[in-house]
């Protein structure tokens, strides 16, 4: 079992930055990646960017690549998503999850393909 707890989320500007954490505990040392979702009010949760542990690959939604970038902490067991540039449509609440398992090349990017998830942490970002 992993849990995820996701911390970090608030209220922004538009044009700010933020950054929100998913502190993992439990067996971590089994998981294969570790990836953001977000779900906006009245749509369907859809995926941000994820991290493989094995080689820190990382791999982003491509309308949100340049502006958010994943990292980890090893250490902490902690992974990182920041934004910048905020727009008020990256409002949602975002989520963290555990893919366990993978092989060579494997990128997880369904909501079907992880294990685990955390509960979410909202951002709000005003115009």
């Amino acid at each position: 079992q992993v849990q995820l707890v996701e911390s970090g989320g608030g209220l922004v500007q538009a044009g700010g930055s933020l950054s929100v954490s998913c502190a993992a505990s439990g067996r971590t040392f089994s998981s294969y990646a570790m990836g953001w979702f977000r779900q906006a009010p009245g749509k369907d949760r859809g995926f941000v960017a994820v991290i493989r542990w094995s080689d820190n690959y990382t791999y982003y939604a491509s309308s949100l690549k340049g502006r958010f970038t994943i990292s980890r902490d090893n250490a902490k067991n902690t992974v990182y998503l920041k934004m910048n540039s905020l727009k008020p449509e990256d409002t949602a609440i975002y989520y963290c999850a555990v893919r366990s398992t993978g092989y060579p090349g494997y990128i997880p990017i369904s909501e079907d393909d992880y294990d685990y998830w955390g509960q979410g942490t909202q951002v709000t970002v005003s115009s």
